[in-house]
């Protein structure tokens, strides 16, 4: 049986109401013989992954950004895990949470390429982020760089920092459309000073989708004796990278967004020599100093979303990290090179492909991006959402793999009727 007879049969059949990791597989197999790009653009396969969602036909959901639709699969293991978790009860939390909690993190390491001893799961990026921040023993007069596109919780969390602690901290601003990587890196390294103790930098800026050179930066603070933080909120299970590739010391994300964890799932690596310079978020009882765990003291937490991380990076691992990346990037393109052209819609997302993937910012000249956002939903049932933060006005579209060309035709439709 030919690809396109196998998709068309299995949506035919309701395998996508039934989509296991079996039927995942043979989805894949039908096109592993071919180049992604060409599988990113292939429709039907991807119109046979979607029907492995549950999806409201009220409006097009471009907002995926925030919180990554479970694909059904991963949401019936998700309530099964829940429904075991309620029927032991504290038995299961006395017995076997711990041991259950390791299995994901030594699954999350072997995604992201890290030791597991070197990584938590939290809850949330900012969570992750801000741990390492407050944590830090800082002095008066240290300074802290960071960019004014970086996202809002972890700015505030450095504005606390300066309150509490009196450190100094130097915000950047990036440009959308660099000529190189050069200029980039030469932007932190001008900022670095004798008093820098730590730069922050976002692997992918979650507003205007832009994937800056985080191994460059890396390695030119590291020859200057400072530490790197990056926030990787939108770029795992969205790029195939590895942390220890980029040489950072402390790396975020959040599990809930691309990886299509249920809600309430982050992670943080920790570089095992910097373990011991964080202080935990909750006091932990006596743990050697670099030892992971005791920076991972969170209380009592809804376990079963713990359960579901194997469940998700399994459907992930299955779809092939470089055929979502492909699909992502490929989707970006499909509609950002047809509103370029347009003289009213501006684009906040960089022209190099190569510099972004799935997420892209587009804005009108004289229209706010809310009035613009309250327009695409109401008129055209398109939901976004709006970004007006330095120098970036406009909606931030996020497709998923779930996505269709036909849903961003309406999209360029839309910004047509109103550029």
């Amino acid at each position: 049986m030919d690809k396109r007879t196998f998709l068309k049969n299995s949506t035919l059949l309701g395998l996508g109401s039934m989509m296991s990791l079996s039927a995942i597989g043979k989805m894949v197999d039908a096109v592993a013989h071919l180049p992604v790009a060409e599988v990113a653009k292939d429709e039907d396969f991807w119109a046979s992954l979607r029907s492995g969602y549950s999806l409201k036909s009220d409006y097009i959901n471009l907002e995926n950004g925030y919180y990554c639709i479970l694909p059904k699969e991963v949401l019936d293991r998700y309530i099964l895990h829940i429904r075991e978790v309620n029927m032991q009860g504290a038995y299961y939390m006395r017995t076997v949470q711990l041991e259950n909690k390791m299995a994901a993190v030594k699954k999350l390491a072997d995604l992201t390429g890290c030791s597991p001893d070197e990584l938590i799961i939290t809850r949330n990026t900012t969570e992750s982020l801000d741990m390492v921040i407050a944590g830090l023993d800082w002095k008066a007069g240290d300074e802290a760089i960071m960019a004014e596109h970086d996202y809002g919780a972890m700015l505030e969390m450095f504005k606390q920092v300066s309150k509490r602690h009196g450190v100094v901290n130097k915000i950047l601003s990036v440009p959308i459309n660099p000529k190189s990587d050069d200029e980039i890196v030469e932007l932190y390294e001008k900022a670095i000073t004798k008093k820098t103790k730590l730069l922050m930098v976002c692997h992918m800026i979650n507003i205007t989708g832009q994937i800056l050179p985080v191994r460059k930066i890396c390695d030119m603070a590291h020859k200057k004796n400072v530490q790197v933080m990056v926030d990787g909120a939108h770029a795992l299970a969205h790029i195939k990278f590895s942390i220890p590739d980029l040489n950072c010391d402390y790396y975020g994300s959040s599990l809930h967004k691309w990886l299509s964890v249920p809600l309430g799932a982050g992670m943080l690596y920790v570089k095992k020599e910097n373990i011991s310079k964080i202080w935990p978020l909750l006091a932990e009882a006596d743990r050697k100093p670099d030892d992971i765990s005791r920076l991972n003291h969170m209380g009592t937490t809804p376990v079963a979303t713990d359960l579901t991380i194997p469940d998700a990076i399994d459907f992930y691992n299955k779809m092939g990290a470089e055929r979502k990346e492909a699909r992502l990037r490929y989707l970006q393109n499909y509609w950002t090179t047809k509103v370029r052209g347009y003289k009213s819609a501006v684009l906040f997302t960089p022209e190099d492909p190569a510099r972004s993937c799935g997420i892209a910012n587009v804005g009108l000249k004289y229209i706010k991006p809310s009035i613009f956002a309250e327009i695409l939903l109401k008129k055209y049932k398109i939901y976004t959402v709006a970004i007006d933060i330095a120098g970036v006005q406009g909606c931030r579209i996020t497709p998923n793999v779930f996505t269709t060309t036909d849903e961003l035709d309406e999209l360029v439709n839309a910004i047509k009727m109103e550029a």
